[in-house]
């Protein structure tokens, strides 16, 4: 079966079909439709990296197409032909995350959950190594700004009823940092974003009470997901002075 996503993101264009982006910055964000294959014989919950390219679409997750848009009508003509009753989800990855981990990851989601949302992809400029923890923090901060339009712009189409934000690991900070900001730029969180649900949140959990307050009212429905046993976050703890994780 396949899966078919919008995927905008900050990272720069690696040149290279294979990957499509690098772990880098870029200063203008990039928006592309992708096409995933799954393959039909496979345990739920589970991703089938290919082991070599170009990948097996019997055996492997495969990316099928790939096209760049340029223009927000042409996204918006993209929502038009995918949408799924008017459901949007955005998916935002957390540390340590290659652009192809992302996508696939995401295509799985949708597909096991059997979820009737179309799926939007934000993928941030990881380096994707277990040593890179402060380069993808401070890259998220890089591209708060740009999840915050990407949001503005999906909440913006009339094809859009509802948004629900599943943001996990460190991606759960931008995603805190996007919607406070424009919670303080127009006083509250745009209207159509309903649920935002936060796994494994990487988030000091005094910043978080800030965060939620700064917001504004009416805010979306959070749900939160933990893990006593995240080691991300136990690294992350002991590196940020032993205060505790939403997460954990």
């Amino acid at each position: 079966s396949k899966v078919s996503m919008l995927v905008a993101t900050t990272r720069e264009p690696s040149g290279d079909p294979a990957t499509l982006f690098t772990g880098e910055r870029s200063p203008k964000p990039y928006l592309t439709a992708i096409d995933v294959s799954i393959p039909p014989k496979r345990a739920s919950g589970t991703v089938q990296w290919p082991k070599r390219l170009p990948p097996n679409p019997a055996t492997d997750f495969a990316v099928t197409s790939v096209k760049e848009i340029d223009t927000v009508p042409e996204g918006r003509a993209w929502f038009h032909q995918n949408i799924q009753g008017g459901h949007a989800l955005v998916f935002v990855h957390g540390f340590n995350n290659k652009y192809e981990d992302s996508v696939f990851r995401l295509a799985q989601i949708v597909h096991d959950s059997g979820m009737q949302a179309t799926p939007i992809l934000f993928t941030w400029p990881s380096r994707a190594q277990l040593t890179a923890y402060e380069y993808d923090k401070e890259s998220t901060n890089y591209s708060r700004t740009a999840l915050e339009q990407a949001l503005r712009t999906l909440a913006a189409d009339p094809d859009v009823k509802d948004i629900t934000i599943l943001a996990h690991s460190m991606g759960t900070w931008l995603t805190m940092e996007s919607l406070r900001q424009m919670g303080i730029r127009d006083g509250h969180v745009n209207s159509k974003i309903h649920n935002v649900i936060l796994a494994s949140p990487d988030i000091d959990i005094q910043v978080f009470a800030k965060q939620f307050a700064e917001m504004g009212t009416p805010a979306p429905k959070f749900t939160i997901f933990v893990s006593q046993d995240d080691k991300a976050l136990a690294v992350s703890s002991f590196i940020t002075g032993k205060v505790s994780r939403l997460g954990a």
